[in-house]
C-alpha cells in the first residue's frame, strides 16, 4: 500500500476491524518510512446484478424498487416492514446463488407472489393484477376463484 503522506510502499498494519457484517475490513496502517498512520478499508468486489425484463432489456437490480412494489400492494395491510425486507432478501438470496448475476423479472415476479399468497391475500392479488397485467374484472374473479378453492381445500 502507498502511503498516502510520503509515498513509501512498506507499511505495517496496526489494527484490523470487520465492519458491514463482514463484509468489509478497516485496517490502521503505519508507515515504515515516516511512521504517520492512515486508514485503508477493503471490502468484497461486488459484480452488479442485473435484471431482464420481459422485453429482454437489462438493467440494475434495485432494492428500492422492488421493495417500492410490496409496499404499494400491502398498503393499508397487516404486513410489516420486517415481512418485506425478508420478502427482497429471499429476491437477493436467489440472486446470489446464480452464477450469471442475472435474474429475470418474472422470477422476482414469481418469488414475491409465492411469499405474499402465503402471507397477505389481498396484498397478493393487488399484486398479481400489477405483474400479470390484469386488464378486466374477469382476470381478477379467475385469481380470487383460485384463491378461495385453494383456501377450502386447505381447511
Amino acid at each position: 500500500m502507498r502511503c498516502p503522506y510520503c509515498g513509501h510502499m512498506e507499511d505495517r498494519v496496526v489494527d484490523s476491524r470487520e465492519l458491514g457484517e463482514g463484509s468489509q475490513v478497516r485496517r490502521r496502517r503505519e508507515c515504515l518510512s515516516c511512521t504517520k498512520r492512515y486508514t485503508t478499508y477493503e471490502r468484497i468486489e461486488e459484480v452488479p446484478a442485473l435484471v431482464v425484463k420481459r422485453d429482454g432489456q437489462r438493467e440494475p437490480y434495485d432494492r428500492a424498487k422492488v421493495l417500492g412494489g410490496l409496499i404499494r400492494a400491502c398498503e393499508k395491510r397487516p404486513v410489516t416492514s420486517r415481512q418485506l425486507e425478508a420478502m427482497v432478501d429471499a429476491v437477493e438470496a436467489a440472486l446470489n446463488r446464480k452464477d450469471d448475476r442475472e435474474i429475470n423479472s418474472d422470477q422476482i415476479g414469481q418469488i414475491l407472489m409465492a411469499k405474499l399468497r402465503a402471507l397477505d391475500q389481498v396484498a397478493y392479488v393487488r399484486f398479481a393484477s400489477v405483474y400479470r397485467r390484469f386488464e378486466d374484472i374477469e382476470q381478477f374473479l379467475v385469481e380470487l376463484e383460485r384463491l378461495r378453492k385453494e383456501r377450502e381445500v386447505g381447511a
